[in-house]
């Protein structure tokens, strides 16, 4: 989790730098974050249904080794298309090591402890994501924007191995006997999330193509509308839509998609912003620098989550994180509109704080509602809402980036925020 958090993040610093040496378009640019994040959410679910069927343990070591190959492609990437090849090939070994690591973490730890191991998971994806950016201005400015990604190789070797050394009966536990495979089911929900996300990046462009806009959105339409008539009636659906009926696992989902679209969006295209000659005129280095506030927030709340939800209550401590990344949203918003870098970190601070907790939480709110035997299953959709959460983070945030440069993704933001809010209150 360290190596995919850290892969996730890095890359926004670095990609100023990959645009000018790899001459990547406007489109390329989204697409070398967005390529990752849509396979990972498209094929993540099935990655959990690998793990039931083949145990945690395989599926992420099977996983963790295609990231680490995605990797060296990038970093030899000499073209704009293989860059993308690559970005594809890491988000679909995501789609396997996520859901993997996590229904291995949760079908090993005791009942008791269980809690507080899904959090040390959570915290080690954040410390990824919070090291990401200052680790990825690091290298690009000492070394190059290709050793970010020879980095992952070291830290997934290591991975590799201590699955193969410590992998225990735990990780072993939670196979489930073979079946139909749910091909339909899958590719209607690969082709749903794929058709959003293309029609969300071509609003832009609606007035003078009018069909590269509505085409893909009702092509997502009717997928959906399919694939709830073909899951209802599956034996072995690829989207079990009984977990739906549970109130804290809907609300759990689509908060930890909120709080990734407000990650995902914020670190690109505040990157852009920074690193361009008309924005702060920074450095990839001194762009990342400036994140550090946000990302030890992000690790801080993160780790202590669980304290905060036993303290407030996970309702309590969902809404009030969402509150605070509205807040943080104006903060940052004043801070950009004066230049005023000291107050820019303050809202970075406020920005980590307040995405940590309901992002740390939403996942174990979403599993708690379901039966240790569907983990598998059920941590492959809640990492396939999130992924879709930062995927559309991306592809909504162009759009706001064109109209009102970054205090547009600001709110965008603070708009999400308010919708988390509004369900925060919902939790049971």
């Amino acid at each position: 989790m360290l190596a995919v958090g850290a892969n996730s993040t890095a890359i926004m610093a670095a990609l100023p730098l990959m645009r000018s040496e790899l001459s990547l378009t406007p489109a390329g640019v989204q697409w070398a974050v967005n390529a990752y994040l849509l396979m990972s959410a498209a094929c993540v679910v099935l990655g959990g249904r690998a793990a039931d069927r083949f145990t945690a343990r395989w599926s992420s070591m099977a996983g963790l080794a295609l990231f680490g190959l995605a990797s060296c492609i990038i970093a030899t990437a000499e073209t704009q298309a293989v860059l993308l090849v690559g970005r594809a090939l890491q988000g679909l070994a995501a789609a396997f090591a996520v859901p993997g690591t996590l229904a291995a973490i949760n079908g090993s730890a005791a009942p008791e402890r269980r809690e507080a191991a899904i959090g040390a998971w959570t915290g080690f994806l954040m410390l990824g994501f919070s090291i990401g950016p200052l680790l990825g201005g690091s290298l690009t400015h000492l070394a190059g924007w290709r050793m970010v990604f020879w980095f992952n190789v070291p830290l997934i070797l290591v991975a590799l191995a201590g699955f193969v050394l410590v992998g225990g009966a735990g990780t072993r536990a939670g196979k489930q006997p073979g079946g139909r495979a749910d091909g339909a089911g899958f590719v209607l929900l690969a082709l749903f999330m794929v058709s959003v996300v293309f029609g969300l990046h071509a609003l832009p462009h609606v007035a003078t193509a009018p069909l590269s806009a509505i085409g893909p959105l009702a092509l997502a339409v009717a997928a959906l509308l399919l694939l709830l008539v073909v899951e209802a009636r599956a034996s072995a659906p690829m989207v079990n839509l009984g977990f739906f009926a549970e109130r804290g696992f809907s609300i759990g989902i689509t908060i930890g998609a909120l709080a990734m679209l407000c990650i995902m969006s914020l670190l690109l295209y505040f990157n852009l912003y920074a690193q361009s000659p008309h924005g702060l005129g920074l450095t990839a280095l001194e762009a990342g620098a400036l994140l550090l506030p946000l990302g030890a927030a992000l690790l801080a709340l993160a780790l202590s989550a669980s304290a905060v939800s036993a303290r407030m209550g996970p309702r309590n401590a969902i809404t009030a994180g969402m509150a605070m990344v509205v807040v943080a949203c104006a903060l940052t918003a004043v801070a950009v509109v004066l230049a005023a870098i000291p107050l820019l970190a303050i809202g970075f601070l406020m920005m980590g704080a307040g995405l940590a907790v309901p992002y740390a939480l939403a996942p174990r709110l979403a599993l708690s509602a379901l039966p240790p035997s569907q983990a598998g299953q059920g941590a492959g959709i809640v990492n396939a809402s999130t992924f879709l959460g930062g995927s559309v983070g991306v592809a909504a945030g162009a759009i706001a980036f064109t109209m009102a440069g970054f205090i547009g993704v600001l709110a965008m933001m603070a708009l999400a925020g308010a919708i988390g809010m509004a369900l925060g209150r919902r939790i049971p």
